[in-house]
C-alpha cells in the first residue's frame, strides 16, 4: 500500500517554487476554483473564449495528455468547454470520456439513493437559498448563498449517509456536501488515464485542484512522482505546491503555451 504523502501547510510552499514545466507531463485540471472562480450556483459559471482557447493551446504542447477532472457531470462540462474537445472525468470519476465523445460509467445508477432523493428535494423546499443536483449516481448539496446553514446541512447529509450505509461516502466541500458511492474519486479517474490511455501513459503527472475532493489525486500523483498543486489557502494538503487564485493558475497555464518546453 502506497503511504499517504505528509500533509504540509500552504506556506511551506510558495507560488514561486512552482515546477519547471515540461513535454513529458500529464496535465490534470479541476475545474471549479480551479480554472473558472467559484459561484453562488453552478449554473452562473461563464468559461472565457481566453480559457477555451488555453486549453486547446495546452493539448498542442503536452500531446493530447491533457484532461479535465471535475465534480461536475459530463454534460455540464461539454456544455461549458464546447468546442475544447479534451479526455474528461465527471462526478469525481464515476464517469468519464474519451477524447472522440466515449462515455463510460463506473456504476448503474443506485437504487438505494431514491429515498434520499425524495428527502433532499424536501429538505431544499423548506429551506430557501439552497441548491441540489440529482447527478444520477451522486446527490450534491450546495450552500454557498446562505452558509448560515452549514451545519444544518451537514445533520442532514450526516443522516442520509447513515441511512444509506459504508458502501456510499459523504464529501464536505467548499460550500458543498455529496453523497456517493464508494470507492471511486479523482484519484482513480487520473490512475485510469494513466494506466489506460495511450496519450498519458509514461508521462510525469500534474494535477491542479482548489478543494478536498482534489486531494485523491494529490496523493496518486505524489506516488508516480509527479506534481501536486492545490489553489488557495488551506491548513492541510497533500500537495506539493501552490497557487494563490484562478487567476494565478491561468497565467501559469498560459506560459506554458507561449515558450519552448
Amino acid at each position: 500500500m502506497t503511504k499517504p504523502s505528509t500533509p504540509l501547510s500552504s506556506s511551506q510552499r510558495p507560488a514561486s517554487q512552482l515546477p519547471v514545466a515540461r513535454r513529458d507531463w500529464a496535465l490534470f485540471l479541476d475545474f471549479d476554483g480551479t480554472l473558472v472562480s467559484l459561484a453562488a450556483h453552478p449554473d452562473d459559471v461563464r468559461v472565457s473564449p481566453h480559457l477555451k482557447a488555453i486549453l486547446g493551446e495546452l493539448d498542442q504542447v503536452f500531446g493530447g495528455a491533457v484532461a479535465v477532472v471535475s465534480g461536475r457531470p459530463l454534460d455540464q462540462l461539454e456544455r461549458l468547454l464546447a468546442p475544447v474537445s479534451l479526455p474528461m472525468a465527471g462526478i469525481h470519476g464515476l464517469e468519464w470520456r474519451d477524447r472522440d465523445g466515449t462515455r463510460h460509467t463506473a456504476i448503474d445508477q443506485p437504487a438505494q439513493l431514491a429515498a434520499c432523493r425524495d428527502a433532499l428535494a424536501t429538505f431544499v423546499e423548506a429551506h430557501p437559498g439552497l441548491h441540489y443536483e440529482d447527478k444520477g449516481v451522486s446527490l450534491t448539496l450546495h450552500y454557498r448563498s446562505v452558509p448560515e446553514l452549514a451545519e444544518a446541512c451537514r445533520e442532514f447529509f450526516e443522516a442520509q449517509h447513515r441511512a444509506l450505509g459504508d458502501t456510499f461516502e459523504l464529501i464536505d466541500g467548499k460550500c458543498v456536501l455529496e453523497l456517493r458511492p464508494g470507492g471511486y474519486h479523482k484519484g482513480t479517474a487520473v490512475a485510469r488515464l494513466l494506466d489506460e490511455t495511450s496519450a498519458f501513459r509514461s508521462r510525469t503527472p500534474v494535477f491542479i485542484g482548489d478543494d478536498v475532493t482534489d486531494e485523491d489525486a494529490f496523493r496518486i500523483v505524489n506516488a508516480r512522482g509527479g506534481h501536486s498543486i492545490r489553489v488557495g489557502h488551506q491548513d492541510e494538503t497533500a500537495a506539493n505546491y501552490s497557487l494563490e487564485s484562478v487567476q494565478e493558475v491561468l497565467t501559469w497555464l498560459e506560459s506554458m503555451t507561449t515558450r519552448d518546453l
